[in-house]
């Protein structure tokens, strides 16, 4: 197998070079160091989530905000569990040559934490918006949000993953031109 040191030591393969063991290795390594940065962020805003019900404020929400309270906490359970699924899997999983569908049904998985987590987030944002700014602003607000996460966590991906459009052919030589 060819490969080269790159300049922080780590090995780099060229592309093809890998078995496809080797390459279900480093995906579900990279997997699993994805879902350990995301999981950071679900625990922050349930952490946030957690407090927000023992302030004196809470009890003077009204039904809609209490409501938007509890969907968001249980979207932040949901979004925690799924994500955290894919370690579970590897665990039960680990040695039984599995590891291909391990990183197949861990990044569907990745993929739907990612959904409730951006559902969950945008929650958070509604609530504090409408307690903050009232219940007008937080609508506007959260369908902006709502379209950025959209936008940047789903459409782009897929965007991406469709194959460029060749580049068109170069243009003609153009005849030289008589000198006068």
């Amino acid at each position: 197998m060819s490969h080269t040191p790159d300049p922080l030591g780590r090995l780099e393969f060229f592309p093809g070079q890998e078995t496809p063991a080797q390459r279900a290795d480093r995906n579900l390594v990279e997997l699993l160091q994805e879902l350990r940065v995301v999981q950071t962020g679900v625990q922050i805003v349930f952490a946030f989530l957690l407090g927000v019900a023992f302030t004196a404020r809470f009890p003077s929400l009204d039904r809609f905000e209490r409501l938007t309270y509890v969907v968001t906490l249980l979207l932040t359970v949901v979004s925690s569990a799924v994500l955290a699924t894919p370690v579970a899997l590897h665990r039960a999983l680990f040695h039984r040559g599995a590891k291909t569908r391990i990183v197949e049904l861990s990044t569907r998985l990745a993929e739907m934490g990612l959904f409730f987590l951006a559902l969950a987030l945008n929650g958070a944002v509604l609530l504090i918006i409408d307690v903050v700014l009232g219940r007008t602003a937080a609508c506007v607000v959260t369908a902006l949000t709502l379209l950025l996460f959209t936008g940047l966590w789903f459409v782009l991906p897929k965007t991406l993953r469709r194959p460029a459009p060749p580049l068109p052919p170069p243009p003609p030589p153009s005849a030289p031109r008589p000198s006068a």
